[in-house]
């Protein structure tokens, strides 16, 4: 399968454990740079430069939940291959310009020990403003489900969802 073949079902998965968490999401596919009216309403009128920039490039899916009446920020990155350094990155890029909550690289692959002893090394490589966290997802193609997050699954840790 081609990577983009994947975002259905990521999406899918991503909105089922959303759900489970007693929270209602909306996520869409956003790689073709295209974002719904629906998705542009929850951008606050200060923050709509941003679009200027996401003429060029976009998250793989963005999306939102209302939690407590406040907004939250979903970006989620897909790469069937390894994660590379310049993925980070360019997730990374993607959240600070939603200002994203909840910021997911999945991959294919498994996740390398290179990137997570650089994490330990470079501690601001997957911390984001605001004590948010950038979280590499391992999603299994032959079961198709997640089997490792790093630094840790935000689903089971109930801190995410005071």
């Amino acid at each position: 399968m081609r990577e983009k073949e994947y975002y259905v079902i990521i999406k899918q998965k991503f909105e089922e454990l959303f759900r489970s968490k007693g929270v209602k999401p909306y996520l869409e596919i956003t790689s073709s740079k295209k974002f719904s009216n629906k998705l542009k309403s929850k951008i606050p009128d200060y923050r709509h430069i941003i679009f200027y920039f996401l003429k060029e490039i976009a998250p793989d899916i963005t999306g939102f939940i209302v939690k407590n009446s406040w907004t939250e920020f979903v970006v989620i990155e897909v790469k069937k291959e390894q994660i590379k350094l310049d993925h980070i990155y360019q997730t990374r890029k993607y959240a600070e310009l939603f200002d994203a909550r909840f910021v997911f690289l999945v991959s294919t692959e498994e996740i390398p020990k290179e990137i997570k002893r650089l994490s330990k090394v470079i501690y601001s490589l997957l911390s984001l403003p605001a004590y948010r966290n950038l979280v590499l997802v391992y999603f299994n193609e032959e079961d198709q489900s997640f089997h490792e997050w790093y630094p840790e699954n935000p689903f089971e840790n109930e801190y995410y969802w005071r």
